[in-house]
């Protein structure tokens, strides 16, 4: 196996950890700072040492939390889960999700209706989706590759629509409600 700077993983002596085969990548993950903590939930502790199948790079524990204490911690995160209560009862978010509904509802309605009527179509009437139409192209062919036109319209307007009448809305409404939960945590974020 070779590293991305063509040389061999594991030949020399062995003295090599991981880290040295990251030249001009920034610190190693030896020399990174201990007080480093990573919040972030799909964060791998296995991938971040760069650990090679054999390797007996053994994955370290992030270091313990520090600064807020636990019973604070946890009165901001009630304080921000009422910001999101308070955010979903709003008008706005009534506003935008109503108009996904209103949207969403017919469209998968139309089109569920479009497909089973292609599939009765094509178990009970055999002899309508059998009509030709021009040279072998036959009323079956027709409606089969009109399902997969249909998806893509069904496709373009959805993504239209969330354009034009709700992705601004549901943007301002996120940016005030990160603004609302940064306030009920105190201006961390």
């Amino acid at each position: 196996m070779q590293s991305s700077n063509r040389r061999a993983l594991g030949s020399g002596d062995g003295s090599e950890s991981p880290g040295d085969h990251r030249q001009g990548h920034g610190l190693a993950f030896d020399e990174a700072p201990a007080d480093v903590r990573y919040d972030d939930p799909w964060y791998d502790a296995l991938a971040s040492a760069w650990a090679e199948a054999g390797a007996s790079a053994a994955p370290t524990a992030p270091p313990p939390a520090t600064g807020v204490p636990a019973a604070r911690r946890a009165h901001e995160d009630a304080a921000a889960a009422e910001v999101y209560l308070e955010v979903q009862r709003s008008e706005a978010f009534r506003e935008v999700r109503g108009r996904y509904r209103r949207f969403v509802a017919p469209a998968t309605a139309g089109f569920l209706l479009w497909y089973v009527a292609y599939v009765v179509a094509a178990t009970t009437a055999p002899g309508l989706m059998a009509r030709p139409v021009a040279g072998a192209v036959n009323v079956a062919l027709l409606a089969g590759l009109g399902q997969f036109l249909t998806t893509f319209l069904l496709t373009w307007a959805y993504s239209r629509h969330a354009r034009l009448r709700r992705d601004r809305a549901a943007l301002e409404l996120r940016w005030d409600t990160q603004e609302l939960t940064r306030g009920a945590r105190g201006g961390a974020s």
